[in-house]
């Protein structure tokens, strides 16, 4: 057995061939792994220095070949990396050739993908096992068929570069140059299918953090070991447990350092380096005991810094972390009053809020926060908080006007922690009316006024109108409420709701006693309400404010053009907006098209015969464009935001 640490370009490149073993499984990477590799891949694309990215081993073993036939390899691991390589290649080529990138495209093909002066079966680079192999050749050898997960991968990957606009060039050489395996060959004495076992043993593998930890431990006198864990490391992993990792990689990050999750221990390799190993595992112990606090919020004895920490902690902000590290060596050491700490942790909770609203993608946080520090200290080495505030403002904070508009557009109710952050704005909101008594918000679930499931009476009452004023409203701000009644309130009658709101305590729900009518009109009227109170609360804490025109100001106004991620169309009506958007959503997200079509049916459907007034999508689904101006405006923007593009992707031009 031999292994070497390598990149893909000498493990790829020469008139050679894998063969994948009848004992391994399907290509089955999906999405999950197929997005972390796109994250990795663009976040190489963005440093000008050359930097490599461990990919995980590849593990192989040379076979019997006939003389004039190709090496052949069998794979014993790593066939799941290998194949989402050759298709990702295949996608770059085909890019390449339509953009008159040719030679890009034959090198591609000659070097890397095919064995150009071999044929038959030796004539392409990866035999994957027989259940993949067809769809496979198909896609090197003419392009992806369209079915299949092979294919699922490189419609993925095609989407993805044309979205972001990558040079296909620099990400090619990013592939095969910059992606570092360690190739782990076989002898023919080794036993592959033992081999194979081992490496997919159902036994716990190793993390980062043991690696650490053996790393350390191996730089101590045996005679040191026992006690050093026992006082540095065991506390460590007791407190933190499967989180350890991530603690050191945030520890590793404070100063400003990127580090991906795959290379914690490499880094903290180089960094420790030739140093004393004892002075920087006390070093780190230090700051596990400020983690801890952080990830537990309870465990800090200061009051009111744990209140706000345990809201930090409900937006889920843990990209903040490495700046907050420093922040609590500074409270910990003196260096920083408690209120000027809980100064921070608020100016945090409103920049994150405010983009959260705003549906600014947090991608971007990861890059922000490890920085934020040494930024903030030199914009003002005096008040840290003041330092904070300067730098957060230029990064793509909402001002008001953005703010308040989403707050009033936007689906605040919805998967992922979508419903967590809009029960704590609810939450403040509440509390801002200055109880005398503490509010027991844990008891307290949200509540839809106009119910999710709708009943006749919902009908009747909200009008001919019902179901798209249903599809539209129903989880917007003005619709939500607080209450310990959600099952009894369930779907009833606005005037039963309303006799319990009446009895209730909690101030949000006074709102309702002089309402008659609780339809559209009503909602989107409240929903303006609890947004100026969101502004008193989350106030801008920048400079100044450019204000633009109202972004929900588009009745009476044309809009003539429709930018979605930098592609600019002519339009000339609302309803082309409409149709060249979700047009484009099916295109881009077809899967994420399906679900928006299973939220909004009243407006979204395969079935010509649900709507007044219709046009046709390229996929087969019919879309209602009998809509006014502004619910086509809503409809657009909460469908966006739904499959995970911001206000930044998708503008109207309008005159």
């Amino acid at each position: 057995m031999h292994a070497s640490e390598t990149n893909f370009r000498p493990i790829i490149e020469g008139a050679k061939q894998y063969v994948v073993p009848l004992f391994q499984r399907p290509y089955s990477w999906d999405k999950k792994e197929w997005d972390v590799l796109w994250t990795d891949l663009t976040d190489l694309c963005e440093y000008p220095e050359p930097r490599s990215h461990f990919f995980g081993s590849v593990v192989t073993m040379p076979t019997t070949s006939v003389p004039e036939g190709v090496a052949k390899f069998m794979l014993i691991d790593g066939q799941q990396r290998i194949t989402t390589i050759f298709i990702l290649l295949a996608v770059i080529r085909d890019i390449a050739g339509n953009n008159d990138l040719q030679n890009l495209a034959a090198e591609i093909t000659q070097t890397l993908l095919v064995n150009p002066f071999r044929g038959g079966i030796d004539h392409i680079k990866l035999l994957p096992t027989q259940t993949d192999r067809d769809s496979f050749k198909k896609l090197i050898l003419e392009g992806s068929d369209g079915q299949g997960q092979i294919a699922r991968c490189y419609q993925f990957f095609e989407r993805k570069i044309r979205q972001e606009n990558i040079d296909v060039q620099v990400l090619t050489n990013i592939i095969t140059g910059r992606l570092s395996v360690v190739s782990i060959v076989l002898g023919q004495d080794d036993n592959p299918h033992l081999v194979f076992e081992s490496l997919n043993a159902k036994g716990r593998p190793l993390t980062q953090a043991d690696l650490i930890r053996n790393y350390f431990f191996m730089r101590m006198h045996v005679d040191q070991q026992e006690e050093i864990h026992a006082r540095f490391w065991h506390p460590m992993q007791v407190a933190l447990g499967d989180d350890l990792t991530e603690c050191i990689r945030h520890y590793l990050m404070r100063n400003g350092l990127m580090v991906k999750q795959s290379d914690v221990y490499f880094t903290l390799k180089d960094r420790v380096g030739q140093t004393d190993a004892l002075a920087a595992l006390q070093d780190i112990a230090l700051f596990a005991g400020y983690y801890e606090k952080l990830l537990q919020p309870e465990k800090e004895g200061n009051g009111r810094l744990q209140a706000a920490l345990k809201r930090i902690n409900r937006l889920e902000v843990t990209t903040a972390y490495p700046f907050l590290l420093n922040c609590y060596h500074d409270y910990c050491q003196g260096r920083l009053v408690v209120d000027d700490f809980i100064k921070i942790l608020q100016i945090i909770e409103n920049f994150i809020l405010r983009r959260f609203i705003c549906n600014i993608p947090t991608n971007e946080l990861n890059k922000i926060f490890p920085q934020l520090y040494d930024q903030a200290v030199l914009r003002s080495p005096g008040c840290l908080p003041d330092g904070v505030r300067t730098v957060l403002q230029t990064r793509g904070y909402p001002k008001d006007v953005e703010f308040r508009a989403r707050l009033v557009e936007s689906k605040l109710y919805g998967a992922g922690d979508r419903t967590t952050k809009t029960k704590l704005i609810l939450e403040t909101i509440e509390s801002s009316f200055g109880h005398h008594e503490l509010v027991p918000f844990d008891s307290l679930t949200i509540e839809h006024i106009m119910p999710q499931t709708i009943t006749d009476w919902w009908q009747a009452h909200l009008g001919e109108e019902w179901q798209a004023d249903h599809e539209l409203y129903l989880h917007t701000f003005g619709n939500l409420t607080l209450t310990a009644y959600n099952a009894e309130l369930s779907n009833d009658p606005f005037p039963n709701k309303k006799i319990r709101f009446a009895t209730s305590h909690i101030d949000l729900n006074r709102y309702f006693e002089p309402i008659a009518t609780w339809n559209r009109d009503a909602i989107e009227t409240r929903s303006k309400v609890l947004a100026e109170k969101a502004l008193n609360i989350w106030s801008y804490f920048g400079d100044e404010q450019v204000v633009p025109a109202p972004v929900d100001a588009v009745t009476g106004r044309i809009p003539r053009t429709l930018t979605i991620l930098d592609q600019i169309s002519a339009v000339t009506s609302w309803r082309d907006v409409l149709t060249q958007t979700m047009a484009t959503l099916a295109e881009l997200e077809p899967e994420a098209f399906e679900t928006l079509a299973h939220e909004y049916p009243r407006l979204i459907s395969p079935d010509p015969n649900r709507f007044r007034r219709k046009r046709q999508l390229s996929n087969g689904y019919y879309i209602e464009v009998n809509l006014s101006a502004k619910d086509i405006y809503r409809f657009c923007t909460q469908a966006i935001e739904s499959i995970g593009l911001s206000a930044q992707d998708w503008v109207v031009q309008v005159e």
